[in-house]
């Protein structure tokens, strides 16, 4: 999805495309002019891609919202972000049907517009902006049918034996390291009394 790599940064207007990363900062570009800037680590960014709007079940990201905006107009521009607020309101019920009226302000709704808007000038609100890459599908290995097993056993070679001769006596062996040498009994000298 193109549109993961744009910010909004805190006390510049517009949207900004991240570009690169630098030792202590970032280069970024305006998706309106082009014009290519450096930030710093110190700037307050925003990347949209963290962001969500709120409903009364869940929080629904931004992308998700510009999309139904976009299907809805389109993927033409929609309302101007300064238009009444009844206005905002009905296209943000238009855009997200449930979004909670209470934590979503009429701020965030500008903004929504604006940002969107923004967007689609710049040539980032087309069909092929939503599509999520497609993930290859793991082939799940078939079980060996009882022929195959079969076949395959009869290929392998016997493991081979030892002769039993050879078996034997290393057995032998190991028992003689392991039990101890038998000493001779000591005889008991005895005295003869006459």
């Amino acid at each position: 999805m193109q549109l993961e790599k744009i910010i909004s940064i805190s006390g510049k207007p517009g949207l900004f495309k991240l570009v690169s990363q630098l030792k202590n900062g970032f280069i970024v570009e305006d998706i309106s002019t082009k014009k290519k800037a450096s930030i710093s680590n110190s700037s307050q960014v925003s990347l949209l891609d963290n962001i969500a709007m709120f409903t009364f079940d869940k929080e629904v990201p931004l992308f998700e919202v510009f999309e139904n905006i976009a299907k809805k107009y389109d993927y033409k521009p929609t309302i101007n972000h300064k238009s009444s607020s009844e206005e905002l309101r009905a296209f943000m019920a238009e855009s997200l049907p449930n979004y909670d009226v209470e934590r979503v302000y009429e701020s965030d709704i500008k903004k929504l517009a604006q940002w969107y808007n923004l967007l689609q000038k710049a040539g980032y609100i087309t069909p092929e902006s939503f599509l999520k890459p497609e993930v290859p599908a793991v082939e799940v290995a078939e079980e060996p049918k009882a022929e195959e097993k079969a076949e395959k056993a009869e290929k392998k070679p016997a493991a081979k034996k030892a002769p039993a001769k050879k078996a034997a006596e290393k057995t032998e062996e190991a028992k003689e390291e392991k039990a101890p040498a038998k000493k001779p009994a000591a005889k008991k000298a005895t005295k003869k009394e006459d």
